[in-house]
């Protein structure tokens, strides 16, 4: 299953199993290279275009002057040769701009770090002592609120139904195991990532993937946000004085772990490793010590103190603490997620660091839950369960406090595992067309910057409206979980029935069990929790899908608008007879249909206000193209027009040229429709629209303009078979 996730026999790593600038640009299939094809057989390259004026190689041995102090690049210095015909950007060749955008580049490089080059994604991969802290960190921290989530359900009933907890936990850890070893063969079987949307999708359809994948989006986004109140939570529990700043503390936390994931996949793994493993050491050391004092009593439990009845003992209430428990499974999946982050052989890494996750899972859950009972402990709204255990074990000595920082730290930084999995999402998404295509794009350190920043004001907007109680979002937190769980689950069944490899029959009734397990957790939170929020997750995760779906038909009419149209047969295509006025031509008909130079035929138009340096210039231009040209003056009135006419008689009348009296003064608006209607009345002439415009040099100086080129240019761009070009003043001062 894995052979794909190998080192290739030359010592690279497969490329296959990558995420890599390169999805950014998808080749074109066989039929688009043979459309391709047919259309070079027909071009016919007019005379003198291919004979350079200049030398495109840049003279490449040439030493070339430095950058300009207004930071515009010298090229010859910031590209060197790297294959024959080829030639590629160095470091420097950022993108030119103002001063105070340079200033802001250099920042960015300060607090980011330097770019790294494309070639660095093959090695910007985590080994496994990196990635269990990198990607358990939200499973396992998840351990300091999920049993108090169970009892803070059970205690709704008194003292004595706390009790249930035992047997409660012992479900939980049946399903922990089945859902880890459900994803464990997931893994192999889907080598480039095994998440649910891709899973879901691959074998239950498209519907099925997206529902997962909206359930996934609203458990990431609720990961940060939850993750981070319980954080804050731990912080306020043992220092009650910050409280009131649970919200600012919460939103710093978030912008902390943007900043880290923005430097990169390594950076990241070196900032959350410590934190992870400091977290698991600290419960460990709870739970030697704990039990050691209970075995000192013989392991009898203290009785917890009374509490009053608010809820009868029913079957629905013990259904909502189990599925309230069951957020402490919540980041089982990130491993198969993001199986293309591990170093090769990718597969077997990212199954083996799964496999501790889950062992590591089940014994700090389990572990708590029999201390917490034989303790006696009940939730308080001003502590922790998890800190008064630790006051209760290390009532004296700096313990008690290292445990709480290192809970603290894990909770804030627990979020890490959202941040390296909701980008990942979002960029698989994409590649099918599901969400924006600017999630494709790798930022200066390889890292998802688009789908990190989005992550991150999400989940912030949303701790700041629930003012970051943990318990608020709980509820909308499981719905999700299990959601993405149950459709993995149930397409591996299907995937299984499909493929039928050897022992596929014990697989299928794995996946099988995990799929209904989860599915009872997701119908019980779903009804369990519904007044309580779960409403939000009901209703958002259909939005999410029909938003993915429109965002895909957007893309698909867009591919449609953009696919090659293969030329007529033979023969150069006669010139189309004038279309009459409002009705469209197909492909080849209109301007935007013509793929051959020689079918293309132009009408350059000017527009002028006045005749001064600027204007001139763009018609001198427009001329030197030699195409048929056409000056456009709007007047306000009627006087003006004939001023105008006079001045442009004065300078020889040298472009064919049509004024139009605006009485109501507007100007974008008059010469929008009067180019259309000059569209509509030939739609086969592409319409080259020249503008002249005034470059500043300082930003302040454009609240003294206009900038009625910039108005013009947003209101043509809506018009089919106009290009628009500048032809640019610069103005020193």
């Amino acid at each position: 299953m894995g052979a794909q996730a190998e080192r290739r026999g030359d010592g690279e790593p497969d490329r296959g199993t990558l995420v890599t600038p390169s999805a950014e640009f998808p080749p074109l299939g066989p039929e688009e290279r043979a459309v391709l094809g047919r259309i070079g057989e027909r071009w016919r390259t007019p005379r003198g275009a291919d004979e350079l004026p200049l030398d495109p190689t840049l003279g490449r041995n040439r030493p070339g002057p430095a950058p300009s102090r207004f930071g515009r690049l010298t090229p010859i210095d910031l590209f060197t040769v790297e294959e024959p015909g080829e030639l590629c950007a160095t470091a420097p060749a950022h993108e030119p701009g103002s001063r105070t955008g340079r200033a802001l580049t250099r920042l960015r490089r300060t607090l980011f770090g330097p770019p790294l080059s494309s070639s660095a994604v093959l090695y910007e991969r985590m080994r496994k002592l990196v990635a269990l802290p990198i990607l358990s960190s939200d499973l396992l921290s998840s351990v300091a609120y999920g049993p108090e989530a169970m009892l803070a359900v059970l205690v709704l009933s008194g003292s004595s139904a706390l009790g249930l907890s035992l047997p409660l936990a012992a479900l939980l850890v049946v399903l922990m195991i089945a859902v880890g070893l459900s994803y464990r063969q997931t893994i192999p079987a889907y080598p480039h990532g095994a998440g649910s949307y891709i899973v879901a999708g691959d074998n239950l359809g498209t519907t099925a993937g997206l529902t997962a994948a909206a359930g996934l989006m609203l458990d990431y986004v609720l990961t940060v946000s939850v993750s981070i109140a319980a954080g804050v939570h731990a912080v306020t529990s043992a220092l009650p004085g910050l409280t009131p700043l649970t919200v600012p503390l919460g939103v710093l936390v978030i912008a902390v772990l943007l900043a880290g994931n923005l430097r990169g996949v390594r950076t990241a793994g070196n900032i959350f490793v410590l934190p992870t493993y400091a977290f698991v050491a600290a419960v460990l050391a709870l739970l030697v010590v704990g039990y050691a004092r209970a075995a000192g009593r013989g392991f009898a439990p203290v009785p917890p103190p009374p509490v009053p009845t608010a809820e009868g003992l029913g079957l629905l209430l013990v259904l909502r603490a189990f599925s309230s428990g069951a957020v402490s499974m919540t980041g089982i999946e990130a491993v198969s997620n993001a199986i293309p982050a591990f170093r090769p052989r990718e597969w077997r890494n990212a199954r083996t660091t799964l496999g501790w996750m889950v062992g590591m899972l089940v014994l700090l859950f389990a572990g708590l839950i029999g201390l917490i009972h034989l303790n006696g402990l009940v939730p308080r709204s001003d502590q922790t369960i998890l800190s008064q255990l630790g006051r209760l074990t290390f009532p004296t000595g700096p313990w008690y406090a290292l445990l709480q920082a290192a809970t603290a730290l894990i909770l804030l930084l627990a979020a890490n595992t959202a941040f390296n999995d909701f980008p990942r999402l979002l960029f698989f998404m994409a590649r099918n067309g599901h969400a924006p295509r600017r999630f494709l794009h790798l930022g200066d350190r390889l890292s998802f910057n688009n789908g990190l920043v989005a992550l991150a004001v999400t989940a912030a907007l949303i701790f700041v409206a629930f003012g970051g109680h943990t318990e608020s979002l709980i509820p909308l937190y499981a719905v999700g979980v299990f959601l993405a769980f149950t459709l993995s689950q149930a397409g591996m069944v299907v995937h299984w029935r499909r493929h039928r490899d050897r022992g596929w029959r014990h697989r299928l009734a794995l996946n099988a069990v995990g799929a209904t397990l989860s599915g009872l957790v997701l119908l019980t939170a779903a009804v369990g929790k519904f007044a309580e929020g779960a409403w939000v997750v009901v209703i958002a995760v259909p939005a999410l899908v029909l938003i993915a779906r429109r965002i895909h038909h957007h893309y698909a009419a867009l591919q449609r608008a953009l696919a090659l149209h293969p030329p007529p047969s033979a023969g150069p295509a006669p010139p189309p007879a004038p279309a009459p006025v409002g009705v469209p031509r197909g492909p080849g008909g209109s301007a935007e249909g013509e793929e051959l130079p020689q079918e293309v035929r132009h009408l350059v138009i000017v527009p002028v206000a006045r005749l001064n340096r600027a204007s001139l210039r763009a018609m001198a231009y427009a001329a030197s193209l030699g195409q048929p040209t056409l000056a456009v003056h709007i007047a306000p009135e009627e006087a003006e027009a004939d001023r105008f006419r006079e001045q442009w008689q004065a300078w020889g009348d040298r472009l064919r040229l049509e004024t139009i009296v605006s009485p109501y003064r507007s100007v974008i608006g008059p010469l929008a429709h009067y180019l259309d209607a000059l569209h509509a009345s030939r739609p086969d002439l592409t319409l080259t629209v020249i503008v002249p415009e005034v470059v500043l040099r300082h930003r302040r100086h454009r609240l003294l303009h206009t900038r009625a080129e910039q108005r013009l240019r947003a209101a043509l761009r809506a018009l089919p078979g106009v290009v628009v070009t500048s032809v640019p003043v610069h103005v020193s001062e």
